[in-house]
């Protein structure tokens, strides 16, 4: 008997931001019904400008965390088999009352779950953020071996449980540049970084590095790893973002359920203009409805 397709479930995002134009233009593609059911998350109304332009940021906060608390709830609910998420602000966010750095610690305050990470996967590079929203300031005291390392294991059963990976390869940038140059550039790698590759090795993970961040983006995307943990949020989506903007897809790893979100923001300056492209949207639906049917096999 033929399966049915999975159910998607995705949300507008902010509704002054381009999420609402990009979620329509994307449900116009035959590539996204072939794969999937798609069910949307948001005030149908909202979907024109004139009438979003009418609320106050703090309104807009408002929604963008109702229709995330409605589609997570719905995938914990197991209702809907994954999530996609259109883009929303986080200041608006905060006025709110979520204080939540982004989506990802959002979900995974709602799912009760603590180690969550953010990979972000397009044609080139696939990235994962050891650290995610916070203060470039904070990033070194931030680092700890065993948090370090369960990132690398995240990152390891991602790749093995959705991309079909026997055994990926993964290389662990350095914080300092070249990779500390024995400590002429700051000590972290010998002291927090390199006992964490170490420790994922003797789990059996195939962990490499540190390597000095100026030449691991160029070896990953010539084919030499598979996927590359960066230490903080630019080190890892200046690369990614320069190869594959609007190709590119966030996936949550760690979540008990899927989701995938544009590699973009809100973008408020060309909102309700008609000029925001749709690729990102469409890849983020297409892969969430992928991973999706390989949990149905």
């Amino acid at each position: 008997m033929k399966k049915k397709l999975p159910l998607i479930g995705v949300t507008m995002g902010d509704p002054q931001g381009v999420g609402p134009e990009v979620v329509q233009k994307a449900l116009r593609s035959s590539l996204v019904w072939r794969s999937c059911r798609p069910i949307v998350f948001g005030a149908p109304h909202l979907f024109s400008f004139r009438e979003a332009k009418r609320l106050t940021a703090r309104q807009c906060g408002v929604l963008s965390a109702h229709f995330i608390r409605q589609a997570a709830t719905a995938a914990l609910k197991k209702e809907i088999d994954a999530i996609v998420t259109a883009p929303i602000s986080k200041e608006r966010l905060h006025k709110a009352g979520y204080l939540y750095p982004g989506h990802t610690e959002f979900l995974a305050g709602m799912a009760r779950i603590r180690d969550v990470r953010m990979m972000m996967t397009g044609p080139h590079l696939t990235v994962v953020l050891h650290s995610i929203h916070i203060p470039i300031k904070n990033v070194a005291p931030s680092l700890k071996v065993k948090e370090i390392a369960q990132t690398i294991e995240l990152t390891d059963q991602a790749l093995k449980k959705w991309f079909r990976l026997r055994r990926p390869r993964i290389a662990i940038a350095a914080l300092n540049p070249h990779a500390g140059e024995g400590g002429a550039f700051g000590d972290e790698e010998k002291r927090l970084i390199e006992p964490a590759v170490q420790k994922a090795r003797r789990k059996g993970i195939s962990a490499f590095g540190p390597y000095a961040p100026d030449t691991i983006f160029c070896r990953a995307v010539r084919g030499e790893f598979d996927a590359i943990v960066a230490m903080y949020h630019d080190q890892g989506l200046i690369p990614l973002k320069l190869l594959d903007f609007d190709r590119a897809v966030n996936l949550t790893i760690g979540l008990p359920f899927i989701r995938t979100s544009v590699d973009h923001g809100t973008a408020f300056d060309i909102a309700g203009k008609g000029k925001a492209d749709p690729r990102s949207m469409i890849e983020a639906i297409l892969l969430a409805a992928k991973l999706a049917t390989l949990t149905q096999h």
